[in-house]
């Protein structure tokens, strides 16, 4: 029980909180199922109608625990049939050599495939591009024709990718050179489907278990999450750990398919990839909500079994994921960060690709898919450069949860992202325009920009987006002076690039390729001093890229013992920030990047912090800016929150949301962060008394008024 507000409330194991009184008066009426998610419960409240004995174990969080969290631990009785004598008992699963039973996937019909509606009637992508006049739409095979009349900025409808192409300046002299000229090329996916239907469906978001369907044009996804269960996590750690898997459980469809890893020493299998139907979700939460902290840290284990999962699967969803997440240092291959402090860090880099299974660090040599990582380190002693170093290699991102509230959120605004994949495997192929224009370089962040064919052609692999996700990149040319044709005086354009883009959609499965888009500039005797101004997007964006530049140098700096280095870096490019057009202009991007430089300057300012937060703090920042997609890192109530806004996604957006309006982040809670306690490399024998209950109900869910729990109660049993 947790008492509040003058009322004692019982928490269920589906992490439902009731009235004690008004829930027991429903169970001694024989009522053993969850008013709200109809979830069927092993453990249910009594008050006095039983002559024995209560049965029951405390959760026994760590002795440095702060004692605010004692009101979270829950004394139930036990029902039959009893549990086994000691948890091991309840794990010794034999795990099949082949990981291939999966259950199958829910296969549609013919006429639900692609992007079709409810009655499998909805016009195809190239139907409503014909019938909006565009001529240049997909045939059967999805490829789109390429036509010449492309030009700069121009817009695509809601259900196609957005192409626009930016000049540094809009103007150049006909008589010069330019040995680096900058232009932006900006891409954005279409928005999804989910959103489309949105307004024609009523998501209550107060209720986890109240799951919308899944749309039918939705690419589901194979998830697997790999959790750390070591004995650091003991205590609130992992009940807020299962909280969060709750969350995640509710919110993914029928059509999905999850898979849960626990490790420790060793690494275990909770269940094979299960669709989560109704029955599979009750069988995940059960599964995850028996989870016991014990034993050291093998992060290594954990991985390899949780890509074994993916690659043995016997059918396949379009996406498929594996989220990471470990508060500590793996124990077991890599070694204590300290310990190996005397290493360089490029060896040390090479012993964190090692955690990696060949077919995650290597997909394209071993035949395999493409499968993301995405690392969430929890508190302040887990190693966030493995963590980000895992990340960085499986092109995943890396976010930083430094304070125990905000698990939860870290964990929705993934799967937002996860849940509405609307592009896979795009390329950018950039291709010089005229005679004497030449590709320099590219800068793309992390992702693989070539240059090919002397100059003349630039590739860049962008992967996969997210529903209304946007993507910048520079391209820089060399421009050579422009002689007007003979046959006219009156020329002064110029042609520069053309750009195509290719993609998979990840529903029909086709292959899709735009229409060129192609750029020109103006190239006149004379240019005026008002053409001579930046263009302000490409400023931004350059600064974007100069400050994800000037992060890695300073981390570079501090990792080496120089701190003072470290900082003066970050100060001379808030300088330069604060100095640009487009900081001058008020651009906000430029604000929060200013922001974000000095947070990180104040965590390097002892080695004692740079350790414990700087460090993770950086690395998160680092990967948000390198993918150009949102991470969660600190506290995420910084003022430095906006510029990871910028790259959030609406959904995204509406996942966070719905886990911040079923579980609000309490006031004292709020800048609270976790305390380092570490995990142990052989697990130590306890006493019968301190072994943590496996089937222990979860903490609550929310810290919502018990007034507002109990109308929920009634509302659902009327």
């Amino acid at each position: 029980m947790k008492p509040g507000h003058g009322h004692a409330l019982f928490t269920a194991e589906c992490s439902h909180t009731f009235h004690f009184a008004c829930i027991a008066s429903n169970v001694k009426h024989g009522n053993r199922v969850c008013p709200v998610c109809r979830a069927k419960w092993k453990e249910v409240p009594l008050q006095g109608i039983h002559s024995e004995p209560l049965r029951c174990r405390a959760r026994i969080s760590p002795l440095n625990w702060p004692q605010q969290q004692d009101g979270w631990t829950t004394i139930l009785p036990r029902l039959p049939p009893a549990r086994p004598p000691h948890p091991e008992a309840a794990r010794r699963v034999t795990e099949p050599a082949v990981f291939a039973d999966d259950e199958p996937l829910e296969h549609r019909s013919s006429g639900e495939n692609g992007s079709g509606g409810e009655n499998g009637n909805e016009p195809t992508l190239a139907e409503v591009e014909i019938a909006a006049g565009n001529s240049q739409a997909t045939d059967s095979r999805g490829k789109l024709a390429q036509g010449s009349g492309g030009h700069q900025g121009r817009e695509v409808d809601s259900t196609s990718v957005q192409l626009k192409m930016f000049p540094e300046f809009s103007a150049i002299p006909c008589s010069e050179f330019r040995e680096k000229f900058s232009v932006l090329v900006h891409l954005k996916a279409p928005c999804s489907s989910a959103k489309q239907q949105q307004s024609q469906r009523t998501w209550n978001t107060g209720n986890p278990s109240q799951t919308p369907d899944m749309p039918r044009d939705r690419a589901p996804i194979d998830l697997v999450t790999v959790l750390d269960v070591s004995g650091s996590m003991a205590g609130t750690k992992l009940a807020l750990l299962k909280r969060a898997m709750g969350f995640v459980i509710h919110n993914l469809g029928p059509m999905d398919r999850l898979s849960v890893i626990a490790f420790s020493s060793t690494a275990r299998r909770l269940f094979p990839l299960r669709r989560m139907s109704e029955g599979g979700r009750q069988f995940a939460l059960q599964a995850v909500n028996g989870l016991v902290s014990t034993g050291g840290t093998n992060i290594a284990e954990g991985l390899k079994k949780g890509a074994k999962v993916l690659e043995d699967r016997r059918e396949q969803n379009p996406v498929c994921s594996i989220i990471l997440l470990s508060d500590g240092q793996d124990t077991y291959n890599v070694g204590n960060r300290r310990q190996v402090s005397i290493l360089s860090n490029s060896r040390r880099v090479l012993d964190y690709q090692s955690l990696l299974p060949g077919s995650i660090r290597q997909p394209a040599e071993q035949g395999n898919i493409h499968i993301p990582v995405h690392t969430f380190g929890f508190g302040t002693d887990h190693d966030s450069a493995s963590m980000h170093s895992i990340s960085e290699t499986s092109g995943g991102t890396f976010s930083f949860i430094e304070t125990e509230s905000i698990i939860q959120d870290a964990f929705a605004q993934c799967i937002g992202g996860l849940l509405s994949v609307v592009i896979q495997d795009m390329q950018v192929i950039v291709t010089c325009a005229s005679s004497g224009v030449q590709l320099n370089t590219i800068q793309a962040g992390s992702y693989v920009g070539n240059i090919l064919e002397d100059g003349h052609k630039g590739l860049v692999k962008i992967g996969d987006l997210y529903a209304e996700e946007e993507r910048d990149f520079l391209v820089h040319v060399k421009l050579p002076p422009f002689r007007k044709p003979e046959e006219s005086t009156t020329v002064n354009e110029m042609k520069m690039l053309e750009v195509i883009c290719s993609y998979k959609d990840p529903v029909s499965q086709e292959t899709i390729q735009t229409p060129v888009t192609e750029l020109s500039i103006r190239r006149p005797d004379y240019v005026s001093s008002n053409e001579q101004v930046v263009c302000l997007e490409v400023d931004r964006q350059r600064n974007r890229l100069c400050t994800a530049e000037s992060i890695a140098e300073a981390r570079a700096l501090a990792d080496r013992g120089d701190l003072t280095g470290a900082q003066l870096v970050l100060g001379i490019r808030r300088r330069a920030l604060q100095a640009s057009q487009a900081a001058q202009a008020g651009d906000q991007l430029c604000s929060s990047l200013e922001a974000e430089l000095k947070q990180i300057q104040d965590r390097m300012a002892s080695r004692q912090l740079y350790e414990t937060s700087g460090r993770a703090y950086a690395l998160s920042g680092l990967s948000s800016h390198s993918w150009q997609r949102a991470t969660t890192r600190g506290d995420s109530s910084d003022s430095v929150s906006l510029v990871y806004g910028s790259y959030q996604t609406p959904t995204m957006v509406d996942m966070l949301m719905r886990s911040q309006s079923i579980c609000p982040v309490p006031q004292d809670v709020t800048s609270r962060s976790l305390l380092p306690s570490r995990s142990f490399p052989v697990p130590e024998a306890r006493p019968s008394h301190q072994i943590s209950d496996p089937e222990m109900p979860l903490p609550p869910p929310a810290w919502r008024e018990p007034s507002q729990r109990v109308s929920e109660l009634h509302a659902n049993t009327k």
